[in-house]
């Protein structure tokens, strides 16, 4: 593991929105480290997502921003347009994840590596997983099936998270509080992600904070961007 130290924590955000600025406060204040999945195509649309009876703004971040808000982050490829790429043909799924990957490498000056499949339910399959691994720059795919454990994976590109955030919060405090007290003998990785914008449905920002308190900080854990802790 990184630094010597058997246990990473990281963060992934999908969809680039405005409340990403929000959060990133929050991530540079406990010196935390996320990765945040764009949609290139989409940078700059406004809009709004009715989520559980609450109507919440899902501003997309401007291209001129982006290398201002995530300069202490690791930004990442989310497709062009966030379609499910289980229902597109093989060039569509090459040119919605590989062209968002290189427009995302200009934007921020740096090679983006990542990947992030979109949608929910059944986003993503072997198939396509076996596409964007022959045919374009991605190095990791991080999928949002739970695995609610800290162990390594040797599939990149079908990546398990080990919490999600919103639907999984008191999970992800039993996980952290889990996390902390472990003396581990091989390499554990705890791997949260989420929508920033989740957290206006039931206003958790203070909730998540009280959680990245209990995680931050502690000697024995490397804290890094997907990047640095799956690569």
């Amino acid at each position: 593991m990184l630094s010597g130290k058997m246990k990473a924590i990281t963060f992934s955000y999908d969809d680039g929105v405005s409340q990403d600025k929000r959060l990133i406060e929050l991530f540079d204040k406990y010196n935390l480290k996320c990765t945040f999945n764009l949609n290139s195509g989409l940078l700059g649309k406004d809009g709004s997502l009715l989520k559980e009876g609450v109507t919440v703004s899902h501003n997309k971040i401007k291209r001129e921003d982006v290398r201002e808000v995530y300069k202490n982050h690791e930004v990442a490829a989310h497709t062009l347009t966030h379609p499910n790429l289980t229902n597109e043909s093989e060039d569509t799924i090459i040119k919605q994840v590989e062209s968002d990957r290189l427009v995302l490498s200009d934007i921020v000056g740096y090679e983006v590596k990542g990947f992030a499949y979109p949608g929910g339910g059944v986003n993503f399959n072997e198939s396509v997983a076996n596409i964007i691994r022959e045919n374009t720059g991605v190095e990791y795919c991080r999928t949002t099936v739970s695995s609610n454990n800290f162990d390594l994976q040797k599939d990149l590109f079908s990546f398990k998270p080990t919490v999600y955030h919103h639907v999984e919060f008191d999970k992800m405090i039993e996980l952290g509080k889990r996390f902390v007290e472990l003396e581990p003998t091989s390499p554990q990785i705890f791997y949260i992600w989420g929508h920033s914008y989740e957290f206006d449905i039931h206003n958790d920002w203070e909730r998540f904070e009280e959680f990245l308190k209990i995680i931050s900080g502690k000697d024995d854990i490397f804290y890094g961007t997907n990047s640095e802790v799956l690569l």
